[in-house]
Protein backbone atom coordinates (compact mmCIF):
# COMPACT_ATOMS: atom_id res chain seq x y z
CA UNK A 1 0.00 0.00 0.00
CA UNK A 2 1.21 3.43 -0.75
CA UNK A 3 0.51 6.46 1.43
CA UNK A 4 1.17 9.88 0.30
CA UNK A 5 4.04 11.82 2.60
CA UNK A 6 3.06 15.48 3.20
CA UNK A 7 5.40 18.52 4.71
CA UNK A 8 4.14 20.46 7.44
CA UNK A 9 2.65 23.15 4.68
CA UNK A 10 0.30 19.97 3.83
CA UNK A 11 2.27 19.79 0.29
CA UNK A 12 2.86 16.35 -0.81
CA UNK A 13 6.93 15.52 -0.89
CA UNK A 14 6.54 11.67 -1.61
CA UNK A 15 5.40 8.71 -0.49
CA UNK A 16 5.89 5.33 1.33
CA UNK A 17 5.02 1.72 1.21
CA UNK A 18 3.46 -0.58 3.64
CA UNK A 19 3.23 -4.13 3.40
CA UNK A 20 -0.13 -5.30 3.89
CA UNK A 21 0.98 -8.67 4.98
CA UNK A 22 3.14 -6.93 8.47
CA UNK A 23 -0.86 -5.31 8.77
CA UNK A 24 -2.30 -8.98 8.38
CA UNK A 25 -3.67 -7.98 5.12
CA UNK A 26 -7.60 -7.86 6.39
CA UNK A 27 -8.96 -6.12 9.43
CA UNK A 28 -10.30 -9.01 11.86
CA UNK A 29 -13.40 -7.19 13.55
CA UNK A 30 -14.18 -9.93 16.32
CA UNK A 31 -10.59 -9.46 17.37
CA UNK A 32 -11.09 -5.87 17.90
CA UNK A 33 -13.97 -5.55 19.57
CA UNK A 34 -12.09 -7.93 22.18
CA UNK A 35 -9.27 -6.26 22.41
CA UNK A 36 -11.37 -2.71 23.07
CA UNK A 37 -13.53 -4.36 25.52
CA UNK A 38 -9.87 -5.77 27.09
CA UNK A 39 -8.71 -1.79 27.36
CA UNK A 40 -12.20 -0.59 28.33
CA UNK A 41 -12.24 -3.17 31.12
CA UNK A 42 -8.63 -2.61 32.47
CA UNK A 43 -9.49 1.01 32.80
CA UNK A 44 -12.16 0.38 35.31
CA UNK A 45 -11.37 1.50 38.78
CA UNK A 46 -14.07 -1.00 40.20
CA UNK A 47 -14.22 1.49 43.65
CA UNK A 48 -18.11 1.17 43.50
CA UNK A 49 -19.58 0.30 47.07
CA UNK A 50 -23.00 0.22 48.47
CA UNK A 51 -24.17 -0.48 52.22
CA UNK A 52 -25.77 -3.77 52.89
CA UNK A 53 -27.82 -4.68 55.51
CA UNK A 54 -24.95 -4.92 58.02
CA UNK A 55 -23.22 -2.00 57.13
CA UNK A 56 -26.05 0.52 58.22
CA UNK A 57 -26.64 2.43 61.54
CA UNK A 58 -29.29 1.21 63.54
CA UNK A 59 -30.80 -0.24 66.33
CA UNK A 60 -31.06 -4.32 65.77
CA UNK A 61 -33.64 -4.17 68.30
CA UNK A 62 -37.53 -4.92 66.50
CA UNK A 63 -39.38 -1.88 66.42
CA UNK A 64 -42.70 -3.63 67.66
CA UNK A 65 -43.64 -7.05 68.84
CA UNK A 66 -44.23 -9.44 66.14
CA UNK A 67 -47.48 -10.30 66.67
CA UNK A 68 -50.84 -8.54 68.09
CA UNK A 69 -50.14 -5.25 66.40
CA UNK A 70 -52.26 -5.04 63.47
CA UNK A 71 -48.84 -4.05 61.59
CA UNK A 72 -46.56 -5.84 59.16
CA UNK A 73 -43.76 -8.00 60.62
CA UNK A 74 -40.40 -6.00 61.31
CA UNK A 75 -36.74 -7.18 61.91
CA UNK A 76 -34.82 -4.14 62.26
CA UNK A 77 -34.47 -0.66 61.04
CA UNK A 78 -31.91 -1.46 59.35
CA UNK A 79 -33.69 -3.95 56.75
CA UNK A 80 -33.78 -2.93 52.81
CA UNK A 81 -37.30 -2.75 52.72
CA UNK A 82 -36.94 0.87 55.55
CA UNK A 83 -36.01 3.30 54.22
CA UNK A 84 -32.43 4.29 54.66
CA UNK A 85 -32.21 0.31 54.86
CA UNK A 86 -29.68 -1.42 53.65
CA UNK A 87 -29.11 -2.45 49.40
CA UNK A 88 -29.80 -5.58 48.46
CA UNK A 89 -26.93 -7.20 45.97
CA UNK A 90 -25.39 -3.67 45.80
CA UNK A 91 -22.15 -3.58 43.74
CA UNK A 92 -18.72 -3.64 45.76
CA UNK A 93 -15.31 -3.20 45.07
CA UNK A 94 -13.80 -6.10 42.78
CA UNK A 95 -11.20 -6.38 40.13
CA UNK A 96 -12.58 -5.84 36.58
CA UNK A 97 -8.95 -6.78 34.63
CA UNK A 98 -9.11 -8.92 31.72
CA UNK A 99 -5.98 -10.96 30.21
CA UNK A 100 -5.16 -10.68 27.11
CA UNK A 101 -2.23 -13.02 25.42
CA UNK A 102 0.29 -10.46 23.70
CA UNK A 103 0.48 -12.33 20.57
CA UNK A 104 -3.99 -10.97 20.17
CA UNK A 105 -3.14 -7.68 21.14
CA UNK A 106 -0.19 -7.45 18.59
CA UNK A 107 -3.01 -8.80 15.96
CA UNK A 108 -5.81 -6.35 17.21
CA UNK A 109 -2.91 -3.21 16.57
CA UNK A 110 -2.46 -4.52 13.22
CA UNK A 111 -5.87 -4.39 12.43
CA UNK A 112 -6.44 -1.24 13.76
CA UNK A 113 -4.09 0.32 11.62
CA UNK A 114 -5.31 -1.86 8.90
CA UNK A 115 -8.65 0.21 9.14
CA UNK A 116 -7.17 3.71 9.96
CA UNK A 117 -5.32 3.18 6.16
CA UNK A 118 -8.48 1.52 4.35
CA UNK A 119 -10.57 4.39 5.31
CA UNK A 120 -8.12 7.24 4.80
CA UNK A 121 -7.72 8.60 8.20
CA UNK A 122 -3.99 7.92 8.10
CA UNK A 123 -1.58 11.31 7.45
CA UNK A 124 2.10 10.79 7.40
CA UNK A 125 4.22 13.95 7.92
CA UNK A 126 7.97 13.96 6.35
CA UNK A 127 9.68 15.15 9.78
CA UNK A 128 7.82 16.69 13.21
CA UNK A 129 10.82 17.90 14.74
CA UNK A 130 10.23 21.12 17.05
CA UNK A 131 13.44 23.36 18.46
CA UNK A 132 10.86 24.99 20.71
CA UNK A 133 7.26 24.58 21.80
CA UNK A 134 4.97 26.34 19.41
CA UNK A 135 1.51 25.37 19.65
CA UNK A 136 0.26 27.21 16.67
CA UNK A 137 2.69 25.60 14.42
CA UNK A 138 1.61 22.62 14.94
CA UNK A 139 -2.18 23.85 14.49
CA UNK A 140 -1.32 25.36 10.94
CA UNK A 141 0.03 22.16 10.01
CA UNK A 142 -3.52 19.91 11.24
CA UNK A 143 -5.52 22.89 9.30
CA UNK A 144 -3.26 22.25 5.96
CA UNK A 145 -3.97 18.65 6.26
CA UNK A 146 -7.56 19.06 6.47
CA UNK A 147 -7.67 17.49 10.18
CA UNK A 148 -8.57 20.94 11.70
CA UNK A 149 -11.33 20.02 14.53
CA UNK A 150 -10.86 16.53 14.89
CA UNK A 151 -9.50 13.71 16.84
CA UNK A 152 -6.12 13.29 16.55
CA UNK A 153 -3.65 10.47 17.86
CA UNK A 154 0.01 11.39 16.83
CA UNK A 155 2.53 8.40 17.16
CA UNK A 156 6.16 9.71 16.94
CA UNK A 157 9.40 7.42 16.96
CA UNK A 158 10.77 9.90 19.47
CA UNK A 159 8.56 12.19 20.92
CA UNK A 160 10.48 15.21 21.89
CA UNK A 161 9.47 17.24 24.92
CA UNK A 162 9.56 20.29 22.51
CA UNK A 163 7.28 18.43 20.30
CA UNK A 164 5.02 17.07 22.56
CA UNK A 165 4.63 20.83 24.73
CA UNK A 166 3.40 21.79 20.61
CA UNK A 167 0.95 19.26 20.23
CA UNK A 168 -0.86 18.53 23.94
CA UNK A 169 -2.75 22.17 24.42
CA UNK A 170 -4.77 21.40 20.98
CA UNK A 171 -8.01 19.74 21.66
CA UNK A 172 -8.56 16.39 21.03
CA UNK A 173 -4.97 16.08 20.26
CA UNK A 174 -2.89 13.14 22.15
CA UNK A 175 0.89 12.41 21.22
CA UNK A 176 1.83 9.12 22.24
CA UNK A 177 5.33 6.94 21.53
CA UNK A 178 4.82 5.24 18.00
CA UNK A 179 6.00 1.67 20.47
CA UNK A 180 3.06 2.44 22.93
CA UNK A 181 0.62 2.20 20.12
CA UNK A 182 -2.89 0.08 20.76
CA UNK A 183 -5.97 -0.44 19.44
CA UNK A 184 -7.88 1.13 21.59
CA UNK A 185 -5.92 4.25 21.09
CA UNK A 186 -5.61 4.01 17.31
CA UNK A 187 -9.92 3.72 16.72
CA UNK A 188 -10.84 6.12 19.80
CA UNK A 189 -9.10 8.84 17.75
CA UNK A 190 -10.65 9.84 14.39
CA UNK A 191 -6.99 10.57 12.66
CA UNK A 192 -3.94 8.83 13.20
CA UNK A 193 -0.54 10.97 11.95
CA UNK A 194 3.28 9.50 11.98
CA UNK A 195 6.27 10.37 10.44
CA UNK A 196 7.63 8.94 7.38
CA UNK A 197 10.55 7.21 9.67
CA UNK A 198 7.24 5.14 11.59
CA UNK A 199 5.34 4.31 8.41
CA UNK A 200 8.73 2.66 7.47
CA UNK A 201 9.14 0.66 10.20
CA UNK A 202 5.71 -0.40 11.02
CA UNK A 203 6.99 -3.54 11.20
CA UNK A 204 8.79 -3.11 14.71
CA UNK A 205 6.39 -0.99 15.97
CA UNK A 206 3.67 -3.85 15.38
CA UNK A 207 5.58 -6.11 17.28
CA UNK A 208 7.05 -3.68 20.22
Amino acid sequence: MELDVYNEQGKKVGSVSIDEKVLGEKVRRKLLHQAIVNYQANRRLGTHQTKTKGDRAGARKKPWAQKHTGRARAGDRRSPLWRKGGITFGPHPRDYRQNMPVRMRREALKSALLSKILDKQVKVLDTLDYETPKTKRFADTMKALGLKGTSCLVALAEPKEQTVKSIRNIDRCFVVPARNLNAYDVLRHKNLVITQSTAENIKEVVHA
